[in-house]
């Protein structure tokens, strides 16, 4: 009998921990501003849900944004504060001023042209009982078959990270979109 090391993709939860992280960059880069303003021409597009849970805008932005809304930090902004789970930032939208409050949870998209980074993420979703549970038929050597963590199916929510978008595209300079124009 052989001692067969548990299959990885069950117990580590790879998805998450990207999400996690790539939400963590958005954090510390907001952090450093917080802090030290925005240094140079950096400016940040950041897409958020505004119905995910701790998000607080005033009701004129959700009446006119329901879904889904992008701010943009750059020159006039004020009082920006960073907090473990949360980010809370003064802006004014044609002259009214208002002060909006937005989980890391609940970003869609979080942009920084100036450095040519750009990522994008669902917003988190509480975890449902049947999307926790994988299939766990063995075959004849023990090896898992049916879904599997990187197999992802109908009942797998749609926060799954793609690094694609972090690779460099073979036979393009980085500095080049593939419709041809500079990024």
């Amino acid at each position: 009998m052989t001692d067969r090391p548990p299959q990885i993709s069950r117990l580590i939860d790879y998805e998450s921990l990207t999400l996690q992280a790539m939400r963590g960059v958005a954090r510390s880069a907001l952090e450093r501003v917080a802090e030290e303003g925005l240094p140079g021409d950096h400016h940040f597009y950041i897409e958020f849900d505004t119905t995910a849970a701790g998000v607080a805008i005033p009701d004129f932005l959700r009446n006119q944004y329901p879904e889904r809304m992008t701010i943009v930090l750059q020159h006039q902004y004020s009082g920006l504060e960073v907090e473990a789970e949360q980010f809370r930032v003064g802006l004014a939208f044609d002259g009214v001023p208002a002060t909006l409050t937005v989980p890391f949870a609940a970003m869609t998209a979080f942009m920084d042209p100036a450095a040519q980074f750009a990522v994008r993420f669902a917003p988190e979703a509480p975890e449902p009982e049947a999307t926790a549970t994988l299939a766990t038929e063995q075959d004849d050597a023990g090896v898992p078959t049916g879904d599997t963590a990187a197999e992802p199916t109908a009942d797998q929510p749609d926060g799954v990270v793609s690094l694609e978008a972090f690779r460099t595209r073979r036979g393009m300079p980085p500095s080049r979109r593939e419709d041809g124009d500079p990024a």
